[in-house]
């Protein structure tokens, strides 16, 4: 009688192997976005808008090692951002947006997603998970209004930064948005107003309404001769009141609060709507499943910051209908950003 082998186990211990070392480089997948923010600092980009250069002319424009560079963008050009021929550097469509007269320049976006703040909140987001999640002050040693004060420089970044990722959804969701022709649209804590612009100038039938604090509204951009006349600033908290319009818009609004919070924003609205009106919310619905979307990565920055979420379909509506709002549907666009339609229940 033969003796049987015992299975083998090499083929088990190698995908185990492989499994592992896997999982290392998706550990290592920060060292993209420091090289991102790296070239962003440094503005490499603005000077690669001739031609290729070599990594010794760029240092030489940049004030930075050349070395050191060349190390930075062979990075950068595994993920396209750059592309390297003959030892030269040059800029792909994609890397484009990096440079300071792009149309829609993305230097400030990346500076401030990239800064220290984020870097540390979402190092610590471990800390998030147990069923006390400290709160930012917890982490800063003051609240977020406090730290901001304390730093003007990271103030300006974040703000310049979240209008600069801001303004390349703005003509997407002008378009995909559920707009009449005519009436009047209300762009709730719509800040300097560069969306509710943008509507105006997609739908000249309308009429604007800024809401925003005081301090954010004395700074709005809606003085363009184009839509003179159509538009007015209102100073206000839309926790506690909003006004009068035919289409209320929360553009990245409901994302930075809790429940409870969302639903008293969202009957703020449905207090002051006609019988005709709708609440646009514009957020990054996270969409079913396991398939990639930017919104799961967007709901982890949300987690780490300690406040608000991401949501999907269906935890959105029993925000509308507490609300007194029934969910009509999910727009989505070719942004990360979709849009919640909700009409009086």
């Amino acid at each position: 009688m033969q003796r049987q082998r015992p299975p083998s186990r090499a083929g088990g211990d190698m995908d185990r192997l492989q499994s592992a070392l896997a999982l290392y480089e998706e550990a290592m997948g920060y060292t993209y976005a420091a090289a991102l923010r790296a070239a962003a600092a440094v503005g490499v980009a603005d000077h690669l808008v001739d031609g290729p250069r070599t990594p010794a002319e760029l240092a030489a424009a940049t004030g930075t090692d050349a070395d050191a560079l060349r190390r930075v963008l062979r990075l950068l050009a595994v993920r396209d951002v750059v592309r390297e021929s003959d030892g030269r550097f040059a800029l792909t469509d994609k890397g484009a947006a990096l440079r300071s007269d792009s149309p829609v320049p993305a230097r400030a976006g990346i500076l401030m997603f990239t800064d220290t703040m984020f870097w540390t909140m979402s190092h610590r987001v471990a800390s998030a998970l147990g069923p006390e999640r400290p709160a930012f002050a917890d982490i800063f040693g003051s609240s977020l209004d406090a730290y901001f004060d304390g730093d003007a420089e990271v103030e300006a970044l974040y703000y310049e930064g979240m209008e600069t990722v801001s303004a390349a959804e703005h003509l997407i969701l002008a378009r995909a948005g559920d707009f009449p022709a005519t009436g009047t649209v209300a762009d709730v804590g719509g800040g300097r107003g560069g969306f509710l612009l943008t509507v105006l100038r997609e739908h000249p039938g309308l009429q604007g309404v800024l809401l925003d604090r005081a301090e954010v509204v004395a700074r709005h951009r809606l003085d363009a001769p184009d839509v003179a006349g159509r538009w007015k600033v209102v100073e206000g908290d839309f926790l506690r009141e909003v006004p009068h319009a035919d289409v209320h818009v929360l553009k990245r609004i409901l994302h930075n609060w809790g429940d409870e919070d969302s639903v008293r924003i969202l009957t703020n609205c449905r207090r002051v709507m006609p019988a005709h009106g709708r609440v646009l919310v514009i957020d990054a619905v996270v969409p079913e499943g396991n398939d990639a979307h930017q919104s799961k990565e967007m709901d982890f920055m949300m987690l780490a910051a300690r406040t608000g979420q991401e949501r999907t379909a269906a935890e959105l509506e029993p925000l509308f209908t507490a609300a007194g709002l029934r969910l009509d549907r999910v727009v989505g666009t070719s942004s990360v950003m979709s849009i919640a339609v909700g009409v009086p229940a």
